[in-house]
């Protein structure tokens, strides 16, 4: 199934239903810091995302319905993730740099990033040893 194209407040409601697993539109909304959105916003997205088959309702618990999410964080991330790359030209160092440039890059984040190179340096390392030749 094609991921959805998801707006900035779509994923917040996602995220809160990543948070929670389940949940109503005023859990949902009740998540959200102040000022929050009202109820009846929150309530036309979430069935946006219903009919985007990103949510879907579960069950009814008094007058509430409850949500939970169809797609996956992960695949979430990886999709916006690409949607920035191409606007960087497919290219990370870019982006980096213009993270960077932003200060939304700190030196911990830096420090990461170099322990994740190295660990798939290791990686591909061991999988070309373990190649017949």
């Amino acid at each position: 199934m094609a991921q959805p194209k998801l707006t900035k407040l779509e994923l917040q409601i996602l995220e809160a239903l990543w948070s929670h697993g389940k949940a109503s539109i005023r859990e949902i909304q009740e998540d959200f810091p102040e000022p929050r959105p009202a109820y009846t916003t929150i309530q036309t997205t979430v069935y946006r995302l219903e009919g985007k088959k990103a949510v879907r309702r579960v069950r009814k618990i008094g007058n509430a319905d409850i949500f939970e999410p169809i797609v996956a964080r992960d695949v979430t991330r990886y999709r916006l993730l690409d949607e920035i790359l191409s606007f960087f030209g497919g290219r990370a160092q870019p982006m980096m740099a213009q993270l960077a440039e932003a200060g939304k890059l700190t030196l911990d984040d830096v420090r990461e990033l170099e322990k994740t190179i190295k660990a798939l340096e290791r990686r591909h390392k061991s999988e070309r040893t373990r190649e017949p030749k």
